[in-house]
């Protein structure tokens, strides 16, 4: 997802022509200047991201811009419709992030879940496991730690094998939360450490600052109090330099509950003051749910019971908007819909492989039928021809059979002629020539008469 931000970035830097604009007159004209939705889209994304941290409602709105022209060219843009649902995708997961910490969870699991399977869908790996993890964060805030947990591991273990240090380093602060709250200091210190090292790794300031924030807190409640001023302070000095206003809200109230603690109510009161006035800022109940309950305890301390208790109101409100029983069910109700859609998904796609095997079979079985029935014709053809060649061979052979026969009858004809001829002239020459009787008579009588 960030490599779409990273040309976004890119997009615009080359956009300007006065090296002396600052980013968003940068981003406004490259917007302007933009001519494909695919870059507008792009614009919208990276303009939210910069602005996100500040003006939380001003980037959700550049994030619905954003998913209202992908979702349009999905439909009109065929040729370009993965493209558009990346950035659909994209503009999902931020849009389900903002509500989230605006505690309107309903509407940030709907989002949050709809960029989960299309994530999915378009198998990028990267997408997936930061969307498990601000799912995770949601199941968090309702104190569902199985949930958190499987959710965040299951985003860890895909961030581990991209290498992504960056998010690697922001699961393992998610978890190292969870072993916080079930009591376990020591995994969580090592889970924390961990996070530290790899943002360090790649130099990314705002994992830096949420680690050191978060090891503090562990060491405030182990009281170790210098460490955990130290580390506080270090977080501090970072997110004010990136203008982070939850993060530095969430320091604040941990130094405010540090003094409170040590007994230094004013300086707690100036630390507690400053943490409301950032978290109201933003809008966020989560922070204002801390604030609140810090400054209830300081008002307590000094007596001021109507502020107090108006504080107690404030924290109870933030804090039913995240955990109400409403908002659980609503929970329960998207994680049952999406694993409900999942399996129709995987079983539809299991029925089209099924339909689609079936037709390879019946295609297959269909060609065998044409090479047996045109091996049949083949062979019925060549019957046939030998067929006719015999019959022309009999007819033939009967034709030369005839004539022979006729051949005979005219050679036996002429043969009888010649016999009957010859035994014609035999007797003609035996009627003139005397017999052997005659002959032998006159023999005799010669005999006698000499």
């Amino acid at each position: 997802m960030r490599k779409l931000l990273l040309f976004a970035l890119i997009l615009f830097l080359c956009s300007i022509s006065n090296a002396q604009r600052n980013p968003i007159d940068s981003l406004k004209l490259a917007l302007k200047n933009a001519t494909h939705d695919t870059t507008r889209c792009d614009i919208y994304i990276f303009w939210g991201e910069t602005i996100y941290q500040e003006l939380p409602d001003s980037a959700l709105s550049l994030w619905l811009k954003a998913e209202v022209l992908s979702q349009k060219n999905i439909l009109l843009d065929k040729a370009n419709k993965k493209t558009y649902l990346i950035r659909l995708a994209n503009a999902l997961n931020d849009i389900g992030t903002v509500y989230h910490r605006q505690a309107k969870i309903p509407q940030a699991l709907d989002y949050l879940y709809k960029s989960l399977k299309a994530c999915e869908e378009l198998n990028q790996k990267s997408a997936v496991a930061i969307t498990l993890n601000n799912i995770g964060a949601i199941y968090f805030g309702q104190k569902n730690y199985s949930k958190a947990l499987d959710c965040y591991e299951k985003s860890l273990k895909i961030n581990r094998e991209l290498n992504d240090h960056k998010w690697i380093g922001n699961v393992l602060n998610n978890i190292a939360s969870i072993y916080d709250n079930q009591g376990n200091k020591t995994k969580a210190l090592e889970c924390l450490h961990e996070a530290l090292k790899n943002s360090e790794a790649i130099d990314y300031k705002r994992g830096i600052g949420n680690s050191l924030n978060n090891i503090a807190g562990i060491y405030k409640d182990q009281n170790k109090i210098k460490e955990a001023i130290e580390y506080y302070n270090k977080s501090l000095e970072i997110r004010e330099k990136l203008s982070d206003k939850e993060g530095i809200a969430a320091v604040l109230n941990n130094m405010a509950n540090i003094k409170f603690n040590s007994g230094e109510i004013n300086e707690a009161l100036i630390y507690a003051n400053k943490a409301m006035l950032n978290s109201k800022e933003i809008g966020y109940p989560n922070v204002i749910s801390k604030s609140a309950n810090i400054l209830k305890k300081i008002f307590q301390k000094q007596n001021k019971y109507k502020e107090a208790f108006e504080m107690y109101e404030l924290e109870i409100l933030m804090r039913d908007s995240i955990q109400n029983q409403e908002t659980q069910e609503a929970t329960i109700k998207k994680e049952l819909q999406y694993d409900y859609e999942k399996k129709e998904a995987v079983a539809d796609a299991e029925h089209k492989s099924e339909l689609r095997n079936q037709e390879i079979i019946a295609i297959e079985k269909n060609r065998k039928q044409k090479l047996v029935t045109s091996f049949v014709i083949v062979v019925l053809i060549f019957v046939l021809l030998f067929a006719g060649f015999v019959f022309r061979s009999l007819r033939i052979t009967r034709k030369q059979k005839l004539l022979i026969e006729k051949q005979k009858i005219l050679v036996e004809e002429h043969q009888k002629e010649i016999i009957d001829s010859i035994t014609y002239a035999r007797r003609i020459q035996q009627s003139l020539l005397p017999t052997e009787k005659y002959i032998e008579k006159n023999i005799n009588r010669l005999r006698k008469l000499s």
